[in-house]
């Protein structure tokens, strides 16, 4: 049985006194006492005085001096209690894991049927967890880390704090470990924040990185997120989107970089475009590609890529831009590689992608609804993508589009789908209205179709896998396939 620790108790171990500043001279208008044979001060060159010195007066001789000390005391014991008390530590408790779970062995063969096996409440997870051993999930104050196979609680991690989000800090394509981190972002007010400024409101302002196989936690930081924010892992960095401002940090949070307009004003940068707002973030190893909007530019989308980390000896938000360019539409980033970014265009729908000068590429026509595109700017400012060894696919409200992973050119699709799938034991896995469509995840080739009941559910579907478990984030709603 598994047994609350509130982090609490750890104050205790602070130390709460200290020696007290020593007494150094009398009190005001008090003769300082001359020692026995000295002359008095301001008795120099006159008659040798010989008489009987005052006795020194000793410390909390005086009703006063004992006064002053309680008073002073009841500062040092009490001031503790009340920072404890309105603290983090104060305010967060722990139920860590009592017992060692493994990394799952994905399954050598594809298997006949899939069943679900459990389900768990997990509205703060836009795609379904994995860390290590443990799949997570977030709802309201509490992440908990379950054991995949049983749905059971392996640890949990609560604070009187609202979840913004939880996401894996992961690699792409996602590498199953015995080790993971599971990153919970939480909301807080306003506070002192400008009232006419975009985060008067609050916004999503300290983050946790939590070890997916004991529920530690490793690291905390203060953030400057935006409420509706995403993190996306490239397996080196962790960015959060936003409409305004978008910040990376390492796998310790340590801040890497900041791009756009931050809740406290700063001296601005002369070569970086000013009060702009953000339709679309993509990331990879090393750069960040977002889609702008800057008075500037007359609310024109811009395409613009800049490098994660931010050069040596260099401030966090002085970034390095590799390329900036107008689009001349309206656009929705899809994914970036090393040397490739994609871009979707509506009217007509196509795909258009820019090399890493910057130097678009004639577009490709994508078949698919008008209304797909009609809102350009995705659910937390990122397409829904999933990143295979060999494509990036692409779910576009409607259908799933393969981009060949060498150069993000659309090569074929599948219509009638609820999300961007997965890969899985060899096999494409797409979410369909009669359960899970099985392909080719080179050609699109159909392999068959596993039928899954959701109950009537019939919205967007996020998917993840870890070992013979297939995972389904519908809405609010996990659930393990089996």
């Amino acid at each position: 049985m598994l047994t609350w620790v509130d982090e609490g108790d750890a104050v205790g171990d602070d130390a709460v006194g200290g020696a007290a500043g020593q007494d150094r001279g009398s009190g005001a208008g008090e003769a300082v006492p001359a020692g026995p044979g000295r002359a008095p001060a301001g008795a120099a060159g006159g008659p040798d005085h010989t008489s009987a010195p005052r006795g020194s007066r000793t410390r909390f001789t005086r009703r006063r001096d004992w006064a002053v000390a309680g008073v002073l005391l009841a500062v040092v014991l009490v001031a503790p209690v009340v920072r404890w008390q309105t603290s983090e530590i104060a305010a967060t408790t722990r139920q860590p894991a009592t017992t060692t779970l493994a990394a799952q062995v994905p399954p050598l063969e594809f298997p006949p049927s899939l069943a679900e096996t459990w389900r768990a409440d997990s509205p703060s997870t836009p795609v379904p967890v994995v860390a290590g051993p443990v799949v997570a999930t977030g709802n309201g104050g509490t992440v908990s880390g379950l054991d995949p196979l049983t749905g059971e609680v392996v640890w949990r991690y609560q604070r009187d704090l609202q979840l913004c989000t939880v996401a894996p800090f992961d690699t792409v394509p996602p590498q199953r470990t015995d080790s993971g981190t599971v990153l919970a972002l939480y909301g807080t007010k306003g506070g002192d924040l400008p009232e006419d400024g975009p985060y008067a409101d609050g916004n999503c302002s300290e983050v946790s990185a939590i070890d997916g196989g004991s529920g530690d936690v490793e690291a905390t930081r203060n953030s400057d997120a935006e409420y509706g924010t995403r993190l996306l892992s490239d397996g080196t960095t962790v960015t959060t989107t936003g409409r305004r401002l978008i910040t990376s940090w390492r796998s310790d949070l340590v801040m890497t970089s900041q791009y756009g307009t931050r809740p406290t004003p700063v001296q601005p940068r002369p070569n970086l475009r000013k009060d702009c707002f953000f339709g679309s973030v993509a990331v990879t190893a090393d750069r960040i590609a977002v889609i702008e909007r800057c008075p500037e530019d007359n609310g024109a989308d811009r395409l613009t890529v800049y490098k994660t980390q931010t050069p040596s000896g260099k401030d966090n938000d002085d970034v390095e831009i590799t390329s900036s360019t107008l689009l001349g539409a309206r656009g929705r980033v899809i994914a970036v590689t090393d040397t490739t970014t994609a871009v979707a265009l509506a009217d007509p729908p196509r795909v258009r992608t820019y090399t890493a000068a910057g130097v678009a590429l004639p577009d490709t026509p994508v078949d698919i609804p008008e209304q797909d595109l009609a809102n350009t700017d995705p659910p937390g400012a990122t397409a829904a993508t999933t990143t295979g060894q060999d494509a990036v696919y692409w779910f576009t409200g409607s259908r799933t589009v393969a981009l060949a992973k060498s150069d993000l050119r659309p090569t074929w699709l599948v219509p009638s789908t609820s999300g961007s799938g997965v890969v899985f034991a060899g096999k494409l896995l797409l979410p369909v209205e009669a359960g899970l469509a099985v392909k080719d995840p080179v050609t699109g080739a159909d392999a068959g179709l596993i039928p899954v009941d959701r109950g009537g559910y019939r919205g967007p579907i996020t998917m993840s896998t870890t070992g013979p478990i297939v995972l389904e984030q519908r809405g609010p709603t996990l659930v393990a396939l089996r």
